[in-house]
């Protein structure tokens, strides 16, 4: 199988158990660290995803797997919260934050414009366009840009203290 097959499997499998606990199911990924492949499942609920929500999803999804059986290789199951520094993955991702401070890492630096030469910066995401997958965002001067998501390596809620 696939691995956006796999990840899709998974992700269906989730709906109706995230949907009656009131889980948002924010990412899963099927990633290889070092000699391991892990199944990772990332959880959010209103007022934080607790260490007992992950290990209910972690026992559910454990036993739909079992049955299923869609994954032929070893693999360990990782279910956590996604963190204060959640990456934006998603339409949803982007657009609940508007208006926050978001850690940027780019392919390729700009030659002109806001953050010219960074590869890496911190700025606030002041507007998102799904349809052309535009991402605005601005320095602390209230400088803007538009880059297309296409451009980012990365990008996710920036934690400051």
């Amino acid at each position: 199988m696939k691995k956006a097959e796999m990840i899709r499997l998974v992700e269906e499998c989730l709906k109706p158990f995230a949907a009656e606990r009131g889980y948002e199911i924010v990412d899963v990924d099927f990633v290889k660290e070092g000699s391991n492949w892990y199944l990772k499942v990332f959880g959010d609920k209103e007022g934080g995803f607790s260490i007992n929500d992950c290990v209910d999803t972690s026992h559910y999804l454990d036993e739909q797997l079992e049955k299923a059986d869609p994954i032929d290789i070893p693999y360990i199951l990782e279910v956590s919260s996604p963190g204060l520094d959640r990456p934006l993955k998603k339409d949803k991702d982007f657009a609940r934050s508007i208006d926050k401070l978001v850690e940027v890492k780019l392919f390729t630096p700009r030659k002109e414009g806001i953050f010219a030469g960074e590869k890496e910066f911190i700025a606030k995401l002041v507007a998102y366009d799904p349809e052309k997958q535009d991402v605005t965002l601005a320095d602390e001067d209230g400088s803007t840009g538009v880059w297309n998501r296409k451009e980012l390596a990365g990008i996710r809620l920036a934690v400051i203290f």
